[in-house]
């Protein structure tokens, strides 16, 4: 076993790296997918599977990265010199249990992170500014916890690898000092992920948005499935997922902010009673406020707000109201529905381009005779 371990020990400290590299880095993804395919009553239980089967893979990687570390330092006459147990027991006595405790210590710190992060988010959102929903605060909370988590692990990680590093007698100061050669060598080049990254600190410091908002950013509007402190990405009406570097940002437009306006005009023909109509479509909009299946949706009663405009072929009706954040949607496509119902019963016209011809007199000129 040792034998086969030493030969292989470099190929196996690189797969085992990557593994991990690999697993830290999707576990969000797949946690987050997993649980919008199984009902609500599952998501607790399969959360707490996933988080059982990512620990036993990380756990895994990091046994392999550690003995494979252990066979290449040990190793006196090269990598595929067989290590005795002897030798084993006397490393162990003397660095390894220094690095079994700075592993632990990792995941103690990562313990804590994970245990205390969330609900210190959660007060600290407790306390932001008036007007903010508790939903809009949970997407806040949820998109911070997020993206601290993220970086709270791969500071982790540095730092457990940095200690490691230390008792392993390899020099960090030359690995920092290649560090600030090859940040100086790539800083024109980076200056753009610098820019991103910054752009995303104040995304989330302004919170302009969150995960779970429509919006509208770089000309592209759709659903806020991930911000990360790089990039936003959007879902569109057509399915298509969008990746926005944070510094491409100029604009960012926040359709589910504290509330959503239902703002909807609906025309009627010249001849109709204009009265009459907006009676018809005041008590369109008090009736669906009133219906059980609406009015949890609706804050205030959508009512006419004016004439808007004379049109061509007819006359507009200004429409507005307040909804609850994501809900204007569907109230403006119910109101349409009951607002074409009523007119139909009504005998109200709804108008349509159309073009009229007179030969001779037009009737105008006609009426003055």
């Amino acid at each position: 076993m040792w034998y086969w371990i030493t030969v292989n020990s470099w190929w196996l400290f690189i797969i085992s790296a990557v593994a991990l590299i690999v697993f830290l880095t999707i576990r969000g993804r797949v946690e987050h997918g997993v649980e919008k395919m199984v009902s609500e009553a599952h998501t607790t239980v399969v959360h707490r599977w996933l988080n059982i089967t990512f620990w036993t893979l990380e756990g895994i990687s990091l046994i392999l990265i550690g003995m494979t570390g252990i066979s290449i330092v040990l190793s006196e006459e090269g990598i595929y010199s067989v290590i005795t147990v002897a030798m084993v027991q006397a490393w162990f006595l003397g660095h390894g249990t220094r690095i079994f405790l700075i592993l632990l210590v990792g995941f103690v710190l990562w313990v804590i992170l994970r245990r205390y992060l969330p609900p210190i988010v959660q007060r600290s959102m407790a306390k932001t500014k008036r007007g903010e929903s508790r939903e809009g605060m949970k997407k806040r909370a949820d998109t911070i916890q997020y993206v601290f988590m993220g970086l709270g692990k791969i500071l982790i990680i540095i730092l457990i690898a940095f200690l490691v590093l230390g008792e392993l007698n390899v020099s960090i100061g030359p690995i920092l000092a290649g560090f600030g050669i090859a940040g100086i060598a790539v800083g024109f080049g980076a200056q753009y992920l610098i820019r991103d990254l910054i752009a995303g600190i104040f995304i989330l410091i302004e919170n302009q948005y969150r995960v779970g908002d429509v919006a509208k950013v770089a000309d592209i509007a759709g659903l806020v499935e991930d911000i990360t402190l790089r990039k936003t990405v959007l879902r569109d009406l057509d399915g298509i997922v969008h990746h926005i570097p944070n510094g491409e940002i100029k604009v960012a437009s926040n359709y589910t902010r504290h509330f959503s306006r239902v703002n909807l005009d609906v025309s009627v023909a010249y001849g109709t009673d204009l009265d009459h109509a907006i009676s018809v479509i005041n008590r369109v909009g008090q009736e669906l406020a009133a219906d059980p299946n609406w009015n949890w949706r609706i804050r205030t009663t959508p009512q006419v707000l004016r004439v808007n405009k004379l049109g061509d072929s007819g006359i507009d009706i200004k429409i507005l109201g307040d909804v609850k954040p994501l809900e204007q949607w569907n109230i403006m496509g119910e109101l349409r529905y009951r607002v074409k119902k009523a007119f139909d019963a009504e005998g109200i016209e709804i108008p349509w381009p159309h073009t009229k011809v007179f030969f001779g007199n037009s009737p105008w000129e006609e009426g003055k005779k």
